[in-house]
Order: C-alpha cells, then structure tokens, then sequence
C-alpha cells in the first residue's frame, strides 16, 4: 500500500469557499485525501459535509470529521442522510473540543455514532482518534485509526507496537506556526510534549515549524510503522506543499 498523506483543510467560519478551493489546488498533488475538521476548538465552521463535498466536486478525495459534542442522534441521522446525498462515504467520528459557547451535548458516543453509521450504510468508512495510550477494544473495530499528534517519532513506534491492529493507522503531524502557536498548544494539551528546541527556534525561524513536521512525515514514511499521516499544517499549507512535494 502507497504511504498516504492525509491533508486536514482549514474549514471557513463564513460563508465562502474560497480559501477552501485554494488550500485543495495547492496541496491536491500531494494529499491523497483531506479531512475536513467539524465545528475544531470549539467554534462553528462551514458544515464538515458541505466542504467534503466541495472537495469531491473539485477531483479530491475526503474524510468528513463529526463529533458528537454538537449533535444528538437525530441530528447524527440527518447529517448521514446529507453525507450520502452527496456521495460522502468517509468519516472521522470524535468526541469534540470544549465548546467556545452553548454547551456540549451527551447523546451520543464516538462508539454509538460507529454503531450508528454502520447500521445506516454497510458502504460507508468510519474512523477513529486514539490518544497515545492503551487502544480500547471497541476502537479496533473502526475502518481506520487517526493517532494523536505527537512530535517524538520513537513515542509513535511504542504506541504502534504496543497496539498492533490490521486497519490502516495514519500518524499526526502539525505544523507549528510560530512560537505563539507552540505555547498555545502545550498549554491546551499538556502531553503533547512539545520539544523545547523546537519552541527556541520558532521565535527566530518562521520555516522552523514547517521544516519540523516535513522532516517528521519523512521519518514516519521511512519507518514503515504506519499506513500515513494527518498532516495538520494550519495556515502554512503552501510552505509545506513546496517542501515536501518532491520528497514523497
């Protein structure tokens, strides 16, 4: 099986598509599909479904994100209804960041949207998120497994190896954009364990996140571990496209 690299698209919170349609014509020869966030740090975004669509229409493959912070089970079966309207057959079931306002709901479970997709259409795809921990049993009977963003490669293998499963397991990789963005990001999410050099050379090196998470999906190719990655480049799309197009 070819490597694959998973692009995660930025969604719009207004309601134009163009930055959309930009981010697929640039990274549409180096991405073999695109996951498309749902409502991500808790704030509302163009439906999941609709830009999945969208990338579909413009010759691309894509993985629509759900979670189940901001629906119940009608709303799950409305939004599966939508998705094979328009021939959307993959998704990413989460359970949702904190929302930024309302409040979370508790109807639904990633394991009840799996079971809940798999009786609307034996045709459609579902995948899961799996911290860097003990994979529970129900997550294995997922089509596909996305691994948290982690920036040490040998943390990835231990996981890999200790969870040995027969679907395909994509690992995460973001582009940090600037010092700034590192902060943030370890302040939200304590073991991410972000590499303090790193950090140090993010606030004089703009590209420094960038080369980081190339030369990191080129590690992770060349360990043979894992079937892909989520490559998460944030706003630095055409910066990663121009470095690793010749590289994989």
């Amino acid at each position: 099986m070819t490597f694959q690299l998973v692009c995660e698209i930025e969604p719009p919170t207004k309601p134009d598509l163009t930055h959309v349609r930009h981010q697929i014509g640039t990274l549409g020869k180096l991405a073999h599909s695109f996951l498309i966030p749902d409502n991500h740090i808790g704030r509302a975004t163009v439906s999941s479904v609709a830009v999945a669509h969208e990338v579909q229409a413009m010759g691309g493959r894509s993985i629509a994100c759900l979670n189940s912070r901001d629906r119940n089970l009608l709303g799950l079966r409305r939004d599966l209804l939508t998705a094979a309207a328009y021939g959307v057959d993959r998704f990413l079931f989460v359970f949702g960041d904190k929302p930024t306002s309302g409040n979370r709901t508790s109807d639904l479970t990633v394991r009840s949207m799996i079971e809940e997709a798999r009786e609307f259409s034996p045709s459609f795809r579902v995948g899961a998120a799996a911290g860097l921990r003990p994979l529970p049993v129900w997550k294995r009977a997922a089509d596909f497994l996305f691994v948290q963003v982690s920036f040490s490669l040998d943390a990835l293998l231990r996981w890999r190896e200790a969870n040995p499963v027969d679907v395909p397991v994509y690992a995460g990789v973001m582009v940090l954009a600037s010092q700034a963005h590192a902060e943030r990001l370890a302040a939200a999410i304590p073991d991410i364990d972000i590499p303090s050099e790193l950090v140090e050379r993010l606030g004089g090196d703009r590209m420094a996140g960038v080369e980081a998470a190339c030369e990191q999906v080129l590690r992770i190719r060349d360990s043979g571990a894992f079937d892909g990655v989520h490559l998460i480049p944030v706003t630095r799309y055409r910066d990663v496209e121009s470095r690793l197009h010749a590289a994989l």
